[in-house]
């Protein structure tokens, strides 16, 4: 049988996709510091990433108090569904699809970025000990507040309030953010979660509040338009695990039965190391999924190829390339060569770093 290679096209879930090339959630810092919406920057930069199969935009907070970063955008307001609104119909008209990052950030915030200067909130008062740039400086990540059994709930009427919210914008489908460190990702790690009621404590009971937002998600909307993002093995934003084979493989399984479009992994470390300790693997995680699997972490070209021609995934994410490259497809396609990103103009600014990345048509011959 001839496996499909990166440009094959194929269907995940309700979404058809021209090709297998995902552009990753990757966070830029250009919302609106006055209400944190996206605007028609936002639309230029996604438009000209439209060749890859499907863009999963950067993560976007699904409530005021889910924010961890200055000028991050969100998806709880009507300017920031008019706000994305330009930004679906500019990749559409591209040829893309798009889906959006549901956010929230938990303990990986302070005070300053939270409403009337609270605590974030967390399963635990257990500090993440990392950084946030809160819009003038660089701060330590404030100690989060535990919170009660009737706020969880309310967090879980937000990812579906949000859901709604991006169907209205115009999204194709929507990604959970379960990932890095953020809020998900606290229940599920015992190094976050130290509670003792029907949140904490056993495995089944730290995954109990992901199971609720894939329930609140998926009743928003169809599981075929739903995927969700998970790095079983990362320590980003001081999170950890005595046990993340047996917190995951759980974890996943239960994913399985809600029948989502994709399973979006990081391999290995947070924008860092693949390399496993003894007794880590992907593959027997992945195996726990029935559909559409993405892999990522540092893939290339000959990477990417390879996990295809392989069947070790159905699709790969690339995120630092499609910054400085915004028809990565085709550089692939062609193995041409790759602009190289300016580090210094990641997060916060304006089109300098943003859109003004010269394609391969825009190149002396």
């Amino acid at each position: 049988m001839t496996r499909p290679t990166l440009f094959s096209p194929v269907t995940i879930g309700a979404i058809a996709l021209a090709n297998r090339v995902v552009m990753a959630p990757l966070t830029r810092n250009r919302a609106r510091p006055a209400d944190d919406a996206p605007y028609a920057l936002h639309a230029e930069y996604y438009a000209q990433r439209a060749s890859a199969g499907l863009i999963i935009t950067e993560g976007s907070q699904i409530s005021p108090t889910a924010k961890g970063y200055a000028w991050t955008p969100g998806i709880y307001s009507n300017a920031q569904i008019e706000g994305w609104k330009q930004v679906t119909s500019a990749v559409h008209a591209a040829g893309g699809k798009i889906a959006l990052q549901l956010w929230h950030v938990g303990r990986v915030s302070h005070t300053s970025l939270q409403p009337g200067g609270a605590a974030p909130v967390a399963p635990s008062a257990i500090a993440a000990g990392g950084r946030t740039f809160t819009g003038e400086r660089f701060e330590a990540t404030s100690v989060p507040r535990a919170l009660t059994v009737s706020e969880i709930a309310g967090i879980v009427d937000d990812y579906a309030s949000a859901t709604r919210n991006a169907r209205a914008a115009g999204f194709d489908g929507v990604e959970i953010h379960g990932a890095n460190g953020y809020l998900i990702d606290q229940f599920l790690r015992d190094g976050a979660n130290q509670r003792t009621d029907s949140y904490g404590g056993s495995i089944a009971n730290r995954a109990r509040f992901l199971t609720e937002v894939l329930e609140a998600v998926t009743g928003a909307w169809e599981p075929g338009r739903v995927g969700i993002r998970l790095a079983p093995f990362t320590n980003s934003n001081g999170i950890s695990d005595s046990d993340p084979m047996a917190v995951f493989g759980h974890a996943i399984s239960q994913i399985d039965r809600f029948g989502l479009a994709f399973l979006h992994m990081v391999e290995g470390q947070t924008g860092g190391s693949r390399e496993l300790a003894p007794g880590l693997a992907i593959a027997p995680l992945r195996a726990l999924f029935s559909g559409a699997y993405i892999a990522n972490n540092g893939y290339d070209r000959a990477m990417a190829l390879a996990a295809l021609a392989e069947g070790r995934a159905d699709l790969v994410a690339f995120g630092r390339a499609f910054i400085a490259n915004p028809d990565l497809v085709e550089r692939l396609r062609r193995d041409a060569p790759l602009n190289v990103p300016d580090v210094a103009t990641f997060y916060g600014g304006g089109a300098k770093g943003y859109t003004d990345y010269r394609a391969l048509a825009d190149l002396p011959a």
